[in-house]
Order: C-alpha cells, then sequence, then structure tokens
C-alpha cells in the first residue's frame, strides 16, 4: 500500500465509487460478500487498492497545504516542478494560533517583531504525490491556499 487507508467513514462516503472499483474487476455485489466472508485478506487488499487509486486522484490536484500548531505555520503551494513553503513563527508564548483570539491577535500583529517569515523551495523527488502525502501525514491538511496567497502578496 503506498498512502493509507480510507477510514470506514470515508469508504461509506465513496461507497458509489467502490461499487465502480469493484465492478471494473467483475466484482458483483454478492461476490463482494462473498469475498469479505470466505477471504477477508483480499477484501482488504482490495480495498487497499481502492484506498491507494483515491489518494492518486486527490493528491493529483492538490495545490496548497496547511499546517498551523500554536506558535507556526507552514503554508505550501504545490506547483508543477517544485514545492513553495512560507513559514510563520510568533514568538510570543501567550499566542496560540489555532485558536480564534491567537489568530485575531496575529492578524493585527503579523508585521511586528514577534513575528519570523521564512521562504524557502524544494524540488519533488521522483513521486510528487508521495511527497504531497509525506507532508499531509506530518499534519497538514489540503486548502485552497488563500493564506499563503495572502502571504505571497505581502512579501513580495
Amino acid at each position: 500500500m503506498k498512502y493509507t487507508r480510507l477510514t470506514k467513514e470515508q469508504l461509506n462516503e465513496l461507497q458509489p465509487e467502490f461499487v465502480n472499483f469493484l465492478a471494473t474487476q467483475s466484482i458483483t455485489g454478492e461476490e463482494w460478500k462473498k469475498i469479505k466472508e470466505d477471504s477477508p485478506e483480499v477484501a482488504e487488499d482490495e480495498v487497499d487498492v481502492f484506498s491507494d487509486l483515491i489518494w492518486e486522484g486527490v493528491l493529483s490536484k492538490v495545490t496548497h497545504l496547511e499546517n498551523i500548531s500554536s506558535n507556526q505555520m507552514h503554508l505550501f503551494s504545490l506547483e508543477e516542478k517544485e514545492m513553495k513553503l512560507i513559514s510563520v513563527k510568533v514568538r510570543n508564548p501567550n499566542i496560540d494560533l489555532t485558536n480564534q483570539e491567537g489568530f485575531s491577535w496575529f492578524k493585527k500583529n503579523w508585521q511586528s517583531d514577534f513575528v519570523d517569515y521564512l521562504t524557502a523551495s524544494k524540488a519533488y523527488t521522483e513521486d510528487k504525490n508521495l511527497d504531497k502525502f509525506e507532508i499531509i501525514k506530518q499534519g497538514a491538511v489540503i486548502t485552497k491556499g488563500d493564506l499563503y496567497k495572502w502571504f505571497d502578496n505581502v512579501i513580495e
């Protein structure tokens, strides 16, 4: 398995797609029930293959990721040949960027001496989607990139 297995909730949401996936392999609903009962390891393998297909599709379309902790933001723009990072660090120990109060403070004080910025870029390895997935595994979430784009304009 290249990525990670989808959760039961995710599989439930993707049930029509999973049914189509099984159909492409000529597996009917009755056959699927029998496989789950008689060969649970085969059923798990099928779910793993389906999970990887879904992840591939999602990751190929992802353009921005954000990982926000109490005192840092890592904002990624996933370009064609490289990923770009804007890193923001708040050096005020009383501020927590993960709550409304802390983020409001940041919006008013983003130019203060208590806020540091760093930009970087890195070329992808031979597997661009796996590079993106590794960032997600570290806690990043998929976004539309509004924060990244705002900072990118401000920093220029």
